[in-house]
């Protein structure tokens, strides 16, 4: 199969990777444009364009695929699959019908659930205890095409965003491969998702990563690990804003507070070698960085 590949971030460039280690044919890669970062704002490539680069393989940034101009530059490369793994464009009817074989996506969620853009944030903020890796065709829907694999995966108590971003983009990695030798043996499923139990996760917006202490600790050790490292979860301190890395829900049963006259968000006392033992909603959270 002639493959089109399209991805961004790090966590597309290891499925591109698994294509490349596996000797599939790439015809191509679509990622987006250099973006301006860091603190000189300079202009850098994705992790998907410099792998691509670095295989020699051709690559193309359009500021929008349903532009005229790569729609041409699509029908002349004729791939017989498109392969999307968190591209971050919405991908047009002529390149989701158009190859022979379709367009397929990598989802980070055992959907339907955790639809959307950010559902590796999504399952840590709500506490799921285990997420996994959905291989789809692509249709015009917001990730509602019919399923080919899936790969279920425990979620650690103590694993944050960047544990389980790693993990999940290795899984995928996988999970496409068997699911391009499915489709090229011609036993790849089509299983249709059922509605009833879609949710949704969307991105989470800045200013929830301030931290309510009278939430109770789980929710804000859940918030925590669905920011670290990159946000970060937020609280302000004399009046200076802290980055919360990394927390532990004490094992006492006492309510946060109440033998200490300390209300939610007030230091209850240092605990050597171990951080600060900090009030909540209900038993004490404990913050280790």
């Amino acid at each position: 199969m002639r493959i089109l590949f399209m991805g961004t971030p790090e966590f597309a460039a290891v499925s591109l990777k698994h294509l490349i280690v596996n000797n599939f044919e790439i015809c191509g890669v679509v990622t987006q444009p250099d973006r301006p970062k860091g603190r000189g704002m300079a202009l850098q490539a994705s992790p998907v364009k410099l792998l691509a680069i670095q295989n020699g393989l051709p690559v193309w940034q359009p500021q929008r695929v349903a532009e005229t101009d790569f729609l041409k530059v699509f029908e002349e490369l004729k791939p017989d699959l498109a392969v999307v793994v968190a591209f971050g464009q919405k991908i047009p009817p002529q390149i989701l019908y158009g190859p022979r074989y379709g367009c397929i996506n990598v989802h980070a969620s055992l959907l339907p659930k955790y639809r959307g853009a950010d559902p590796i944030r999504a399952v840590l903020l709500n506490g799921e205890t285990t997420t996994g890796i959905t291989t789809m065709y692509l249709n015009e829907g917001w990730d509602t095409g019919d399923i080919i694999f899936q790969e279920e995966t425990a979620i650690a108590a103590a694993e944050n965003y960047a544990g389980l971003y790693c993990r999940l983009a290795e899984l995928g990695g996988q999970v496409l491969i068997r699911t391009l030798k499915a489709i090229e043996a011609g036993n790849a499923p089509r299983i249709p998702q059922d509605d009833r139990f879609a949710t949704i996760a969307p991105k989470i917006k800045p200013e929830e990563y301030c931290i309510d202490w009278g939430e109770p600790a789980a929710k804000i050790h859940n918030l925590v690990r669905a920011l670290a490292p990159q946000p970060g979860a937020e609280t302000f301190f004399r009046c200076e804003r802290f980055k919360i890395l990394e927390t532990k829900i004490s094992d006492s049963d006492d309510e946060a507070g109440n033998s200490d006259g300390c209300g939610p968000g007030g230091i209850l006392k240092v605990v050597k070698n171990q951080g600060l033992l900090v009030a909540t909603g209900d038993r004490p959270i404990l913050i280790t960085k």
